[in-house]
């Protein structure tokens, strides 16, 4: 089991991206190793007036030690449903999620390897505390 951790370095503001950063397994389909990310962020609905926020940056992975270019996008088809179509530097991945109150997701992930597509079921719960959501400090 590796680490998976992710951390917004810069907050995206009005009119810059977010830098987020970020450690996991490598890739879909490889047997071990690490995978090393940094990605800028941008929500481009105020710009667009689209539901849309793409990704880009780049990747290391400790399988076959080497970098790759990623992105992706993400579309808000409403305050809880979105779709996430990610490009990993070799395969698409394609997931929709629904979010729940308290900072809960459930998602579909359809993703590709080398041609060939298995379908998967992710499940997250965000520990960051109320007041940090927007909610009352205590």
């Amino acid at each position: 089991m590796r680490p998976i951790a992710t951390w917004r370095v810069v907050d995206e503001t009005e009119s810059l991206p977010a830098l987020i950063l970020g450690t996991s397994s490598d890739r879909i389909g490889t047997s071990s190793g690490n995978a090393y990310t940094a990605a800028l962020a941008k929500d481009l609905e105020a710009w667009t007036g689209l539901p849309i926020a793409p990704y880009a940056g780049i990747y290391y992975g400790t399988e076959e030690y080497e970098w790759d270019a990623i992105g992706g996008l993400l579309v808000r088809w409403d305050e809880d449903w979105a779709s996430y179509h990610m490009w990993d530097g070799r395969n698409f991945h394609n997931m929709v999620e629904r979010w729940f109150a308290g900072g809960h997701t459930l998602g579909l992930l359809l993703a590709e390897l080398d041609g060939r597509y298995s379908l998967g079921v992710s499940w997250t719960w965000n520990f960051a505390a109320p007041w940090a959501q927007g909610g009352e400090a205590p």
